[in-house]
């Protein structure tokens, strides 16, 4: 059963609400990704949100006019910049985020610090945490993420529109012939995504086969034997940012690879696949353009 949780603005008049034996009129809940109810007596309207993609989703979902604060590299969409700092994902600056008086903070579960957190939660914040772990998890994570913002309307026309996008690139590219591909998400330590990571799944609905799907790890970290004996047919990357094609030069160094052989060495744009937003479907059209190349110089 999942854990129920108030915001603190609303606490003590849940309490008597539910003592009188009715809810509070205007009460919205939604179950958060650690399997907690998080219910708030009404819509929230100042929220902080603790990652660029969570920032991002909160905007799609319709609900950036409640956001007032954020953290570092929350640059999408162009409005997300003028709003004030509370740290970096890795080190929040607590002082910073109380002062914003939030009646919502969400959260990124793997990405901000545990001990930060816990901090919130002791001192009564309202805390939403968000881990999407899957494709379908963007178009989820915006339609709770629009409840708790009083913005569902919003929130379920963006996820109706990603889900639709999502059919139709399945639908265009299901008899596609498989490709066999390795992403790299970061050169040192070597790393990667396994077929959990919505990554993996972005590559899956052009036709990609991702030659590390079998890892143990959603983002495992991997030595560079281990991508020579799966041969892979492309290498495709972020790199440092949009348009670094650095780390594919590396590979050219290793001639007697498929993928360096046929030149199918792809950049793709970070922020359209490494962030689980509703522009991940961009990145997967971007993706699955690439992978026609790849077949087209078979």
């Amino acid at each position: 059963m999942p854990r129920r949780l108030f915001g603190w603005p609303g606490f003590w008049l849940a309490l008597l609400c539910g003592l009188a034996g009715q809810a509070p009129a205007d009460e919205v809940c939604a179950i958060d990704d650690a399997d907690r109810e998080v219910c708030l007596a009404a819509p929230a309207n100042r929220i902080v949100t603790l990652s660029p993609s969570l920032t991002e989703l909160l905007f799609a979902a319709g609900a950036g006019v409640r956001l007032v604060g954020t953290v570092d590299f929350s640059d999408y969409p162009p409005e997300a910049a003028e709003l004030p700092r509370v740290g970096r994902h890795d080190r929040l600056d607590l002082e910073a985020l109380l002062a914003l008086e939030p009646d919502l903070v969400v959260a990124w579960i793997s990405g901000n610090p545990r001990e930060q957190l816990d901090r919130l939660r002791l001192l009564g914040v309202p805390l939403f945490l968000s881990e999407t772990r899957d494709v379908e998890g963007v178009a989820e994570s915006l339609e709770r993420l629009g409840r708790l913002a009083g913005s569902e309307a919003s929130a379920a026309a963006a996820a109706a529109t990603f889900r639709e996008g999502t059919r139709a690139l399945r639908a265009e590219y299901r008899a596609a012939s498989p490709v066999r591909v390795f992403y790299q998400v970061w050169e040192q330590p070597l790393m990667t995504v396994n077929g959990d990571h919505w990554i993996s799944q972005a590559l899956a609905l052009c036709g990609g086969e991702n030659v590390f799907a079998e890892a143990p790890s959603r983002v495992p970290r991997i030595g560079l034997e281990a991508v020579l004996a799966r041969d892979p047919e492309a290498i495709l990357t972020g790199g440092a940012g949009p348009g670094d094609a650095t780390w594919l030069e590396a590979w050219r160094d290793h001639a007697q690879m498929t993928a360096v052989r046929r030149d199918n060495l792809f950049v793709v744009d970070p922020s359209l696949v490494q962030r689980a937003t509703p522009r991940l479907l961009a990145g997967t059209r971007a993706i699955c353009e690439d992978l026609e190349v790849v077949r087209e110089r078979r």
